[in-house]
């Protein structure tokens, strides 16, 4: 029931297998045709046959799938983690005027800090293996959720608030039926860009000192000279990035949908 349902949300949102199949061909077209005009070998500019191949390989003997599965678990952990305490996060500091005061500069401050440049202390701090890349994901997902939440406390009407008590909405349900209702706009904006930011940082976080993953695998394949393989994990990464986003909306149309904000 959930997959039909989501299908039929990706059709209604104009994302059907028409479209997809023909965005694919033209994407491999061009790629095909820059391997065959810019005249480098293919074993260092593989073309969409050679990473087509290299694909069927890492499926066959079971790689790609175990890669996938380190990827995935590590990217659900860190950035379940960092969306959850985010959220509870920026509703404490939103809700205190005084408190949003004194964390926001440092918020500001550490914001713009990319999640690699953390990466040596992480790794002093918590060694080798998943931690590094479950942390950096964290880092990479935290800000832009914490942000948009905390702006969007601040945002809500007065008057939503003072409604409320005056019917005597007790403070739970003020939170649960006013303020997170209010927010949500706010919290899905933020939360796709830190899905996207934590995808990026997940392969970037796989680099180093971990034997597993999307980006291991990349880094195995140059390694061993294998740019086709690189290239087929590259495209993995992509597709595997575009499903979470389309898996996010309809999470998240769902929500609205039982809410009443959204009648498809």
């Amino acid at each position: 029931m959930l997959n039909n349902g989501f299908l039929r949300y990706l059709y209604k949102k104009g994302i059907s297998l028409t479209y997809v199949v023909i965005s694919f061909i033209l994407f491999i077209t061009v790629w095909d045709l820059a391997v065959r005009l810019s005249g480098v070998n293919e074993a260092l500019f593989p073309s969409p046959a050679s990473a087509f191949k290299a694909l069927l390989e890492i499926i066959g003997d079971g790689t790609l799938g175990e890669h996938i599965l380190s990827s995935m678990t590590r990217f659900a952990v860190g950035f379940i983690l960092a969306v959850t305490s985010a959220i509870i996060g920026g509703i404490i500091i939103g809700w205190f005027d005084i408190l949003f005061k004194f964390t926001n500069p440092i918020i500001q401050l550490l914001r713009p800090i990319s999640p690699i440049a953390w990466m040596p202390f992480i790794v002093l701090a918590f060694g080798i293996g998943d931690m590094p890349a479950i942390v950096t994901i964290f880092i990479a997902a935290f800000f832009p959720v914490l942000i948009s939440t905390a702006v969007g406390v601040k945002n809500i009407p007065e008057i939503y608030l003072k409604v409320a008590k005056n019917f005597g909405v007790g403070k739970i349900e003020i939170f649960w039926k006013i303020v997170f209702p209010a927010i949500f706009p706010q919290i899905t904006a933020g939360t796709h860009l830190a899905l996207g930011s934590a995808w990026v940082f997940l392969v970037c976080g796989e680099m180093i000192g971990t034997q597993s993953g999307l980006g291991y695998l990349i880094i195995d394949a140059r390694n061993n000279l294998r740019c086709d393989i690189l290239a087929a994990d590259i495209v993995v990464i992509g597709v595997i990035g575009l499903l979470l986003d389309a898996a996010l909306k309809y999470g998240e149309a769902q929500i609205l949908k039982k809410w009443g904000l959204q009648k498809e």
